[in-house]
């Protein structure tokens, strides 16, 4: 059975995890970091950060992501070191999994989030699962877990188990900026609801490395191409839908459309947020082809409208209260009008 580690943002630190962590990691291993499909910087930084204390520790690290990540997340530190499966056709990242000590999942709930990852991490049945995560209900595959869905982000849960386990001095620059990246990506600048004064209190650490905090805002938030840009302004004033008296909002981009646009990975990232600037929006939703067949659905919220149970319940996903999806085997058509139903299904509920 796996060693649940809850409330760590309550600072009910569990001792006893900690040591289990070290105690795995004491002596030079062969580790394995990975995270989910579509990785954000959330995902990134969190996974970058953890392998580079390890390898300050003598410790053998590879970092491995099902697809790739987005452009305008390239200049983070370390970035070069990743391993992108889908691109991987010297199958390096079956290899480096075959041969890991350890396994390591950030920033994911299940091991069904590698996708196509989920059966090579299967077949290594002698490496010892760890996982790190703040999304809700986490499985029970993994031999050590720390949970806390209380956390705004897995990069904050990250800076605070690796400073039980070794102490403030761990964070260097690149660290740092990693980590922040990570935080910020995961509350919006610091604007959601699940920030908290510890929080702060970890960004002020972060901050004393040295860290530039205006360039890195400016290389998450302002270094989007000319087609992204163009390519908001079609889904806000084109796509953009409401309903229950402009309570409720949709979008919708199908491959072709993002093609039209000169489509790259991440460049839709953040478009479900921008509806819940209007004053009477409580819920968005955004819908957007994928080329595995599916449709990737994205849901956001305000105050006590829960898209995670509604993701569950309606899309097979989850996530958390304000933040969460899922995904659509429908075609775009089919999958709007499963939603407006679920919608009106949950309205009648009095969930929104």
């Amino acid at each position: 059975m796996s060693q649940v580690f809850h409330n760590f943002v309550a600072m009910n630190l569990n001792l006893e995890n900690i040591e289990l962590f070290k105690q795995l990691l004491a002596q030079p291993q062969k580790v394995v970091i990975l995270s989910h499909t579509n990785p954000d910087g959330d995902a990134i930084g969190s996974s970058l950060a953890v392998a580079e204390v390890l390898r300050g520790h003598g410790h053998t690290v590879h970092c491995i992501l099902p697809n790739k990540f987005p452009y305008y997340l390239k200049w983070m530190p370390n970035t070069d070191e990743l391993i992108i499966h889908s691109n991987d056709k010297l199958g390096i990242a079956q290899s480096v999994i075959a041969a890991a000590d350890i396994v390591i999942c950030a920033d994911m709930s299940s091991l069904s989030r590698l996708e196509a990852l989920t059966e090579t991490i299967a077949q290594n049945t002698t490496a010892k699962r760890i996982l790190i995560d703040h999304h809700l209900n986490p499985s029970s595959e993994f031999d050590l877990v720390f949970s806390s869905p209380e956390s705004s982000s897995t990069a904050y849960l990250v800076y605070e188990i690796l400073k039980a386990a070794y102490g403030k001095e761990v964070f260097n620059q690149n660290i740092a900026t990693l980590l922040y990246v990570g935080m910020i990506t995961d509350t919006g600048n610091f604007a959601f609801s699940t920030i908290n004064p510890e929080l702060f209190r970890a960004a002020a650490d972060l901050l004393e490395t040295g860290i530039d905090v205006p360039t890195i805002y400016n290389n998450v938030y302002n270094s989007f191409t000319e087609g992204r840009a163009r390519l908001f302004g079609y889904v806000i004033n084109r796509k953009m839908k409401t309903l229950l008296k402009g309570t409720v909002a949709y979008m919708s981009l199908t491959e072709e459309e993002m093609r039209k646009f000169w489509f790259q990975q991440g460049d839709s990232e953040g478009f479900v947020n921008y509806p819940l600037s209007i004053k009477k929006v409580k819920m968005s939703a955004m819908f957007s082809e994928q080329q595995g067949g599916f449709i990737r659905v994205s849901l956001r919220s305000h105050g006590s409208v829960d898209v995670n149970t509604f993701a569950r319940r309606y899309f097979n996903g989850g996530g958390h209260h304000n933040a969460a999806g899922g995904k659509s085997f429908m075609n775009m058509e089919d999958t709007i009008a499963h939603y407006i139903a679920a919608v009106e299904e949950y309205h009648k509920e009095g969930l929104v």
